[in-house]
């Protein structure tokens, strides 16, 4: 016959926290282990995809280690993915870059039509 495991938490539901395992001691008993919740890694505030560099942890364990494990030195370090800076950059570099175009036609088209007349 099986032996018997008792609960060692009071809350007696199978709920998401409160996962466990059977595990046998040296002693030869059958106890459980409760297991904690998977951490997760934080993800591009863009494209979703995990940020390297920075641990998968639970929320609460963030508070505990240093603000150079938590971040990445670059522009939008602990936010952002380096692929979706890139992008943002470029982007910025070609918008600026249409309204100088915009501004040279501009001033071209009135200088054609300031020599027309």
């Amino acid at each position: 016959m099986a032996q018997r495991v008792t609960l060692r938490k009071r809350t007696p539901y199978n709920t998401t926290s409160n996962r466990r395992r059977v595990v046998k001691t040296p002693g030869g008993k059958l106890v459980y282990h409760h297991l904690k919740k998977p951490a997760t890694q934080p993800k591009c505030g863009d494209c979703g995809t995990g940020l390297p560099g920075i641990p998968a942890l639970r929320p609460r364990q963030y508070a505990t280690i240093s603000k150079r494990q938590k971040t990445v030195r670059r522009a939008y370090g602990g936010s952002r993915c380096g692929d979706c800076v890139k992008s943002r950059i470029l982007r910025a570099f070609l918008v600026e870059e249409a309204k100088i175009v915009k501004k040279v036609i501009k001033q071209q088209q009135k200088t054609a039509a300031t020599s027309r007349k």
